[in-house]
Protein backbone atom coordinates (compact mmCIF):
# COMPACT_ATOMS: atom_id res chain seq x y z
CA UNK A 1 0.00 0.00 0.00
CA UNK A 2 1.34 3.43 -0.84
CA UNK A 3 -0.03 6.48 0.93
CA UNK A 4 1.01 9.98 0.08
CA UNK A 5 0.95 13.15 2.08
CA UNK A 6 2.73 16.49 2.02
CA UNK A 7 6.14 15.94 3.58
CA UNK A 8 9.76 16.39 2.64
CA UNK A 9 11.10 12.95 3.52
CA UNK A 10 9.48 9.80 2.17
CA UNK A 11 9.57 6.89 4.59
CA UNK A 12 9.05 3.15 4.32
CA UNK A 13 7.06 1.80 7.24
CA UNK A 14 6.41 -1.85 8.13
CA UNK A 15 3.34 -2.53 10.25
CA UNK A 16 3.11 -6.02 11.72
CA UNK A 17 -0.57 -6.28 12.59
CA UNK A 18 -3.15 -9.00 12.00
CA UNK A 19 -6.23 -6.94 12.96
CA UNK A 20 -7.61 -4.93 10.03
CA UNK A 21 -9.03 -2.25 12.35
CA UNK A 22 -5.69 -1.66 14.07
CA UNK A 23 -3.85 -1.59 10.73
CA UNK A 24 -6.34 0.97 9.38
CA UNK A 25 -5.90 3.04 12.54
CA UNK A 26 -2.12 3.07 12.06
CA UNK A 27 -2.54 4.16 8.43
CA UNK A 28 -4.92 6.93 9.51
CA UNK A 29 -2.35 8.15 12.05
CA UNK A 30 0.33 8.25 9.35
CA UNK A 31 -1.91 10.34 7.12
CA UNK A 32 -2.65 12.72 9.99
CA UNK A 33 1.02 13.46 10.60
CA UNK A 34 1.56 14.23 6.92
CA UNK A 35 4.62 12.12 6.27
CA UNK A 36 5.00 10.81 2.73
CA UNK A 37 5.38 7.10 3.17
CA UNK A 38 5.08 3.66 1.72
CA UNK A 39 3.35 1.23 4.06
CA UNK A 40 3.95 -2.50 4.02
CA UNK A 41 1.91 -4.87 6.13
CA UNK A 42 2.83 -8.20 7.61
CA UNK A 43 0.09 -10.11 9.42
CA UNK A 44 2.43 -12.60 11.15
CA UNK A 45 5.97 -12.78 12.40
CA UNK A 46 6.77 -15.10 9.48
CA UNK A 47 5.53 -12.51 6.96
CA UNK A 48 7.62 -9.85 8.73
CA UNK A 49 10.75 -11.99 8.46
CA UNK A 50 10.02 -12.79 4.80
CA UNK A 51 9.69 -9.10 3.91
CA UNK A 52 12.87 -8.16 5.76
CA UNK A 53 14.83 -11.03 4.19
CA UNK A 54 13.40 -10.55 0.73
CA UNK A 55 12.01 -14.08 0.58
CA UNK A 56 10.09 -14.36 -2.67
CA UNK A 57 10.82 -10.76 -3.66
CA UNK A 58 13.52 -9.06 -5.65
CA UNK A 59 14.91 -7.07 -2.73
CA UNK A 60 14.63 -7.21 1.07
CA UNK A 61 12.55 -4.46 2.68
CA UNK A 62 14.44 -1.93 4.80
CA UNK A 63 11.86 0.17 6.63
CA UNK A 64 12.64 3.33 8.55
CA UNK A 65 10.35 2.07 11.31
CA UNK A 66 8.57 -1.13 12.31
CA UNK A 67 5.33 -0.98 14.29
CA UNK A 68 4.94 -4.44 15.83
CA UNK A 69 1.92 -6.14 17.34
CA UNK A 70 2.92 -8.98 19.67
CA UNK A 71 -0.07 -11.25 19.36
CA UNK A 72 -0.15 -12.36 15.75
CA UNK A 73 -1.12 -15.82 14.47
CA UNK A 74 1.61 -18.39 13.93
CA UNK A 75 5.01 -16.90 14.64
CA UNK A 76 4.15 -13.98 16.87
CA UNK A 77 5.67 -10.55 17.26
CA UNK A 78 7.88 -11.63 20.18
CA UNK A 79 9.76 -14.12 18.01
CA UNK A 80 9.95 -11.71 15.06
CA UNK A 81 11.27 -8.93 17.32
CA UNK A 82 13.93 -11.16 18.88
CA UNK A 83 15.06 -12.41 15.47
CA UNK A 84 15.11 -8.94 13.91
CA UNK A 85 17.18 -7.48 16.73
CA UNK A 86 19.57 -10.47 16.73
CA UNK A 87 20.37 -9.95 13.02
CA UNK A 88 23.30 -7.52 12.54
CA UNK A 89 21.86 -6.36 9.18
CA UNK A 90 18.49 -5.47 10.76
CA UNK A 91 19.18 -4.56 14.39
CA UNK A 92 19.40 -0.79 13.75
CA UNK A 93 15.80 -0.62 12.49
CA UNK A 94 13.65 0.91 15.25
CA UNK A 95 10.86 -1.37 16.43
CA UNK A 96 7.96 0.12 18.38
CA UNK A 97 5.67 -2.45 19.97
CA UNK A 98 1.93 -1.83 20.22
CA UNK A 99 0.12 -4.56 22.12
CA UNK A 100 -3.06 -5.13 24.07
CA UNK A 101 -0.85 -6.74 26.71
CA UNK A 102 0.22 -4.65 29.65
CA UNK A 103 1.94 -7.67 31.19
CA UNK A 104 5.19 -6.85 32.95
CA UNK A 105 6.59 -10.11 31.51
CA UNK A 106 5.79 -9.06 27.90
CA UNK A 107 7.16 -5.56 28.45
CA UNK A 108 10.39 -6.88 30.00
CA UNK A 109 10.81 -9.46 27.22
CA UNK A 110 10.41 -6.84 24.50
CA UNK A 111 12.91 -4.42 25.99
CA UNK A 112 15.37 -7.25 26.67
CA UNK A 113 14.97 -8.29 23.02
CA UNK A 114 15.79 -4.79 21.78
CA UNK A 115 12.42 -3.04 21.33
CA UNK A 116 12.85 0.71 21.07
CA UNK A 117 9.50 1.41 22.76
CA UNK A 118 6.49 -0.47 24.11
CA UNK A 119 2.94 0.91 24.16
CA UNK A 120 -0.26 -0.68 25.39
CA UNK A 121 -3.00 -0.15 22.80
CA UNK A 122 -5.76 2.02 24.20
CA UNK A 123 -9.23 0.48 24.07
CA UNK A 124 -10.97 3.62 22.83
CA UNK A 125 -10.43 4.42 19.15
CA UNK A 126 -9.74 8.18 19.61
CA UNK A 127 -7.13 7.40 22.26
CA UNK A 128 -5.54 4.73 20.04
CA UNK A 129 -5.24 6.99 16.99
CA UNK A 130 -3.93 9.89 19.11
CA UNK A 131 -1.25 7.69 20.68
CA UNK A 132 -0.21 6.45 17.24
CA UNK A 133 -0.05 10.04 15.96
CA UNK A 134 2.17 11.03 18.91
CA UNK A 135 4.47 8.03 18.54
CA UNK A 136 4.77 8.27 14.76
CA UNK A 137 5.32 12.02 14.91
CA UNK A 138 8.19 11.41 17.29
CA UNK A 139 9.80 8.64 15.23
CA UNK A 140 9.16 10.04 11.75
CA UNK A 141 9.55 13.79 12.30
CA UNK A 142 11.87 14.25 15.28
CA UNK A 143 14.29 11.33 15.37
CA UNK A 144 17.30 10.96 13.08
CA UNK A 145 16.69 7.43 11.81
CA UNK A 146 19.46 5.15 10.58
CA UNK A 147 19.73 4.17 6.95
CA UNK A 148 19.84 0.39 6.82
CA UNK A 149 21.28 -0.80 3.53
CA UNK A 150 20.39 -4.06 1.88
CA UNK A 151 23.49 -6.24 1.59
CA UNK A 152 24.58 -6.60 -2.05
CA UNK A 153 24.49 -10.41 -1.94
CA UNK A 154 20.85 -10.32 -0.85
CA UNK A 155 19.64 -8.68 -4.05
CA UNK A 156 22.28 -9.28 -6.72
Amino acid sequence: MKLSADAAIPRVILIVEDADEDFDTACEALLKIGVAHEVHRAMTGDECRALLRGDGTERPLRPALVIMDLKTPGTDGRDALAELKADPTLEAIPVVVFSTSGSAKDIAFCYASGANAYHVKPVRYPDHVNLLVDVMTYWLRHVALPVVDVPRAAHS
